[in-house]
């Protein structure tokens, strides 16, 4: 923290603005939003080359290295992405005075509970994402005609009422506090004061760069500063409501406060803070191998992804892969982590920038008495570590602390066949594991039409608020359609992984949660793996693909792709 005073008169007089221009905002004209929109995702696509290098600095990468790629594609074009999907909403907007939903296309699940399926969204999509699917599952007890009849809520108001949401955002990906405003600002209705977390208080002038015309209307104020200038603007008169997305623990300081009644007013659910809060919080992120015929191929491309789901931004992510459960007695599991090791090896250890980092690492490995590490750390740098065969009936930290490093665990499960198995895990994954934010099951295709009905209640009974299907799920978070946020029903005195939905670009009223898709194999490489040696090539055109997408613009995707597969 800072010993500097907090400047509260510029604090107090930012907040003032923006309050004072609350309310237009909140009955301004469709077509001025839309300008502003656009101009947001004209700025992101302008500033996107020098954010990524000063990411790229602070993070001690190289531009030459693929894993460079991750800058560019977790910051500029995850937000150009979702822009593109929010302005094509406001279109409908504009056009029909709410956004466009047929009942006839909604599906339903066995019991009646509606699904919209909204990947692929388009032409695009079945090019470049071709064989996922994603769906977006409302609340059980929401029928088809609320479904359409609640999105977009703030739109369908006759006289919607203006207010001041302060972001609290994350300090590891460049996306989550702009996006997290975007999502206040056209879904919810609200100016925003967004607080910049003090590391990655570098990007602050891209951030500005990118709301300036809302900063000159008086709709968005930038602040940088640590926890106490976001506890001073938390307890503000003129906030009115309050986003945050880091770690639980920060969550229940500014709800229940950090004095000697902190503990007292958590135990008795007695909240020092009375505003609306939404958050998200991180999770122990799991991933359940589900037992069948894998082949070796099957063993490599899966060790990749799960390389992927802890090495991207060097583990500092709320959906890093933190568990692996797999099937005790079958072999194939062993193997798989094995040869993931053997990528993040090959890989090579990164930066640890997120303040603690070596603290919790070291904490994890004294935890446990098997630990396999890899990779030779330069100064500042962390091994990647993986703890083997963690007892799944035991009370070990790996369950109910998020390592928020480059550590994962591994854990076991008897169980006679695949659907015993699954059944089993789900059980673990909601019963034993922190956190409600998102969950990955890994199942071969031949066992998945084994499982049949099995499959899709195990998805239906996970507690999370996106499960992926052979994929790492923070691709729920970047595609824009599939609502982010933790599964609902925390209370303020068990948050898990936080209350709330960003990321909704067709503004359901009633997600409960998204599940996503994919192939067992994906040809070529995704660009999203680490172990994808043109990454970096192929990310920043299909930043520009996503800032105004063209068929020469996706050929400029597609080619370093191609030539990448025909050199591997």
């Amino acid at each position: 923290m800072s010993n500097e005073p907090i400047d509260r008169q510029t604090l107090d007089e930012s907040l003032a603005r923006l309050t004072e221009h609350s309310q237009r905002w909140a009955t301004l004209s469709i077509e001025r939003r839309l300008e502003l929109a656009r101009a947001f995702r004209d700025r992101t696509h302008e500033t996107a080359p020098a954010q990524v290098r000063s990411a790229l600095d602070a993070k001690r990468l190289s531009p030459d290295d693929p894993q460079s790629a991750e800058e560019w594609l977790a910051g500029p074009m995850i937000s150009l992405r979702y822009m593109r999907m929010l302005i094509e909403t406001l279109e409908e907007i504009r056009e029909h005075g709410h956004p466009q939903c047929s009942v006839g296309d909604l599906q339903r699940r066995a019991g009646g509970q509606v699904v919209a399926e909204v990947i692929p969204h388009d032409l695009w999509d079945r090019l470049l994402y071709n064989g996922f699917r994603a769906e977006v599952w409302m609340e059980p007890e929401v029928d088809a005609e609320e479904v359409c009849a609640s999105m977009g809520q703030f739109y369908r108001r006759d006289q919607p009422e203006g207010a001041v949401e302060l972001i609290l955002g994350a300090g590891n990906v460049a996306s989550i506090g702009p996006l997290d405003a975007i999502s206040k600002l056209f879904v919810e209705g609200r100016v925003c004061l967004i607080k910049v977390n003090p590391v990655n208080a570098y990007l602050e002038p891209f951030w500005r760069e990118r709301f300036r015309p809302f900063i000159e209307e008086g709709f968005v104020d930038i602040v940088t500063g640590g926890a106490d200038v976001g506890s001073y603007l938390c307890g503000h008169e003129h906030v009115d409501h309050i986003h945050i997305t880091g770690s639980d623990k920060t969550h229940d300081a500014i709800v229940f406060g950090s004095d000697d009644e902190a503990t007292r007013r958590k135990a008795e659910n007695d909240p020092v803070l009375d505003k609306p809060i939404t958050s998200e919080l991180g999770n122990i992120s799991p991933v359940v191998v589900v037992p069948g015929p894998w082949k070796e191929r099957d063993i490599d491309f899966h060790a990749q992804n799960l390389a992927t789901q802890l090495a991207n931004n060097a583990g500092f992510n709320c959906n890093a892969v933190r568990a692996i459960v797999r099937p005790e007695g079958w072999g194939i599991g062993a193997s798989l982590v094995d040869r993931t090791l053997e990528y993040l090896d090959e890989i090579g250890t990164r930066y640890a920038y997120y303040p603690g980092a070596e603290d919790r690492y070291n904490n994890f490995l004294e935890s446990h008495d098997r630990v396999d590490t890899v990779g030779t750390p330069d100064e500042g740098e962390l091994p990647w570590a993986v703890l083997r065969d963690v007892d799944p009936d035991s009370d070990h930290p790996a369950f109910h602390e998020e390592a928020f490093c480059g550590v994962t665990a591994e854990t076991l499960l008897d169980a006679e066949t695949p659907a015993d198995f699954l059944r089993r895990a789900v059980r673990f994954c909601n019963e034993r594991l922190w956190g409600t934010l998102n969950a990955c099951l890994l199942v071969h295709p031949e066992t998945r039409r084994h499982l049949g009905e099995t499959l899709e209640a195990a998805i239906a009974d996970l507690r999370y608020g996106t499960v992926a299907i052979n994929h790492w799920p923070a691709i729920g978070y970047g595609l824009g359609v599939t609502p982010w946020g933790a599964y609902p029903g925390s209370s303020l005195d068990d948050i898990q992984s936080g209350r709330g939905w960003v990321h909704n670009a067709h503004m359901y009223a009633h997600p409960q949660k998204s599940v996503v898709r994919g192939p067992f194999h994906v040809t070529p490489t995704p660009p999203w793996f680490v172990t994808n040696d043109a990454a970096h090539d192929i990310i920043p055109q299909l930043i520009d693909f996503e800032a105004g997408p063209s068929l020469r613009r996706l050929g400029s995707v597609l080619w370093p792709t191609l030539l990448n597969e025909i050199r591997s």
